[in-house]
């Protein structure tokens, strides 16, 4: 008689994030909530995101990639932050700093 034996299911494995994202980085009462030039909304091909600008820091509100695009971000300390909206053959890449001064820039990638 033969015995049967069965393979564990497989790990589940991440799937990258459509939807809006959770604020990150410094929190309220970290550099965000006074000063600076407040909240901005910086729009690209791969979505929008939302920022506080504060005194200290710049702060993620949202990222909210829109279709056939997820989002990620890093934030390489307080005053600078970056939100990436990937897709197949497209990125864009928003970068919000208070470093010298509160800005944005936005850079499209197609290939």
């Amino acid at each position: 008689m033969k015995e049967r034996t069965s393979a564990p299911p497989p790990a589940p494995r991440p799937t990258p994030s459509t939807g809006p994202q959770p604020a990150s980085g410094p929190q309220p009462g970290e550099g965000c909530d006074e000063g600076g030039s407040g909240v901005h909304t910086i729009p690209s091909t791969g979505g929008k995101a939302t920022v506080r600008y504060g005194s200290d820091a710049v702060c993620l509100v949202s990222a909210i990639p829109n279709r056939g695009f997820t989002v990620s971000t890093t934030q390489t300390d307080a005053r600078t932050l970056t939100v990436t909206f990937s897709a197949d053959r497209h990125r864009s890449e928003i970068t919000a700093t208070t470093d010298p001064v509160d800005r944005a820039s936005v850079r499209e990638t197609s290939w």
